[in-house]
């Protein structure tokens, strides 16, 4: 099966030599615009957040950037295996599995592209192994990865997965497409099961299992760390100093009034609680991470209220 290349510099607009925080940026500003939630263009909203989501996936993990960036031009070069990473390819041991079989994903938000050198996904040796003398063999589990937006995570979803498992060397093939549910409050690396969508028993013995193992979406302003959920907050001076009441957003669209105290300070973090993810009992809970802003530049008037502010003031922030 042709697998297409995918330029991940370019699907983010950056350079092979940006860094690690200029990567975030620009997927930080893509995902805003593309979000399916906020963006003009419904129609190609998701594909497009899928695809800033792969990229960044890739190019803000060291190791598979290192990988990617090994690719190089030769990428796609014949007569060898792709460098670590799953293969599109039945893979594993303990049997002969049929030669030269393939398979593919439909609907789990990757591309093929990164199923085959990203995913670590693949075949697996599933369980059991031949039964008395028939040969019977039960078949092998697949497993392949499965993006989940935030918001799928909250409430859940249904979502229609295909699955083409063919021969190149006849043509023969089939597709299977099942449904998914998507549990709300589901995690990062759980695992999906999809009972006989695996690759075919021999002499009537079972067919193996699909798995898809849960990868979480990247979000622009929420950053998942078990069912807790984090985002930034950043303050001016005199905000910070004098408290205020700002209007934070959470998931699912509306905002919460937030009381910020008087002299809160950069790094400092406040406890939505129930704002997190679902689970059983209580939900998890939203922290609000304080940083303090600063102008880059002011005008004249500003210049003086700031020397003025520096003359007065006793805060001796390096003796506290």
């Amino acid at each position: 099966m042709a697998v297409e290349f995918r330029n991940y510099y370019e699907v983010l607009g950056v350079g092979r030599e940006a860094t690690g925080p200029e990567v975030k940026k620009a997927f930080r500003k893509l995902a805003r615009k593309h979000h399916p939630d906020v963006a003009a263009d419904k129609s190609t909203a998701e594909e497009k957040f899928k695809e800033i989501n792969e990229a960044y996936e890739v190019l803000s993990d060291p190791e598979k950037r290192k990988k990617y960036d090994l690719l190089g031009a030769n990428w796609n070069q014949q007569g060898g295996p792709p460098p670590g990473g799953g293969s599109g390819a039945w893979s594993g041991g303990g049997g002969r599995m049929p030669e030269g079989f393939e398979f593919e994903f439909g609907g789990t938000g990757f591309s093929d592209f990164f199923e085959q050198y990203f995913s670590g996904g693949g075949a697996r040796r599933a369980a059991g192994g031949f039964s008395g003398q028939s040969g019977a063999r039960r078949g092998q589990d697949i497993e392949g990865d499965l993006m989940v937006s935030l918001e799928e995570a909250f409430v859940g979803s249904m979502r229609t997965i295909s699955l083409r498992k063919s021969d190149p060397q006849t043509g023969r093939g089939s597709t299977d497409e099942v449904q998914v549910r998507i549990p709300a409050g589901i995690g990062e690396g759980q695992r999906l099961r999809v009972p006989g969508h695996g690759a075919q028993g021999s002499h009537g013995a079972e067919d193996g299992d699909l798995y898809l193992r849960v990868r979480l979406a990247a979000h622009p302003d929420f950053r998942v760390k078990g069912h807790d959920l984090y985002r930034d907050l950043v303050l001016a001076p005199w905000e910070a100093v004098l408290g205020t009441t700002i209007a934070v957003q959470v998931p699912g669209g509306k905002n919460v009034q937030v009381k910020i105290p008087a002299g809160t300070s950069s790094e400092d973090q406040l406890r939505l609680r129930g704002y997190g993810l679902p689970k059983r009992g209580a939900p998890g809970d939203l922290y609000v991470e304080i940083s303090i802003g600063s102008p880059a530049a002011v005008a004249e008037e500003e210049r003086r209220l700031w020397e003025k502010l520096r003359d007065v003031s006793k805060f001796k922030p390096r003796e506290e």
